[in-house]
């Protein structure tokens, strides 16, 4: 039987929720009822995966300045150092936020690929363990939202399908598996 996933801190998440409180998380409409819900829901889906605490919170504060596929900021990124300050894993929230899908997705798969941070313009490579995280943590938003609105499954399903299969060498077996059953299944 494996071991039970290693949680991430209940005080850095107790945090980063009263931070997504306080900044209006919990008001903001989203496939599956807030914005909160959802980034709870991604958390949980990360733990289950075994993801490592700092991936999982990472997943709890991803959509804080926002994201290419939802615009809506919580913070600004002159206050980067406040999320970092609560929380940590600031870092991945800023890779997840700031990619460029359109331009990354193409080459996510290749150790070499550009990551385009479409809040800069500029491009830069990934080290291995923060491409690994961020197909991971872009696995477990996109199977959430698939989950939840079969629209959003219908209208990328078959498209995502294509990213997860082409990342497939970065993600872990459970999230392979998850993506396989969501969206091909």
């Amino acid at each position: 039987m494996p071991a039970p996933p290693i949680p991430a801190s209940p005080g850095a998440v107790e945090r980063a929720v009263a931070l997504l409180r306080g900044l209006g998380a919990a008001d903001i409409a989203h496939p599956g009822g807030t914005l909160l819900a959802h980034l709870r829901r991604v958390q949980r889906q990360l733990a289950a995966w075994d993801a490592r605490p700092a991936l999982q919170l990472a997943g709890l504060c991803h959509a804080f300045y926002g994201t290419d596929g939802f615009p809506e900021a919580l913070l600004p990124l002159d206050r980067r150092g406040e999320l970092a300050a609560a929380v940590g894993a600031e870092a991945l929230v800023y890779l997840y936020a700031s990619c460029d899908r359109g331009a990354t997705y193409p080459t996510l798969a290749d150790a070499d690929g550009p990551f385009h941070d479409r809040f800069t313009g500029l491009s830069h490579v990934p080290e291995p363990q923060g491409r690994r995280d961020f197909a991971e943590l872009s696995a477990a938003n996109e199977t959430d939202l698939a989950r939840l609105d079969p629209a959003f499954r219908d209208q990328w399903g078959s498209e995502l399908l294509g990213l997860f299969t082409r990342v497939r060498p970065l993600l872990s077996q459970p999230a392979w598996s998850d993506c396989q059953e969501v969206f091909a299944g």
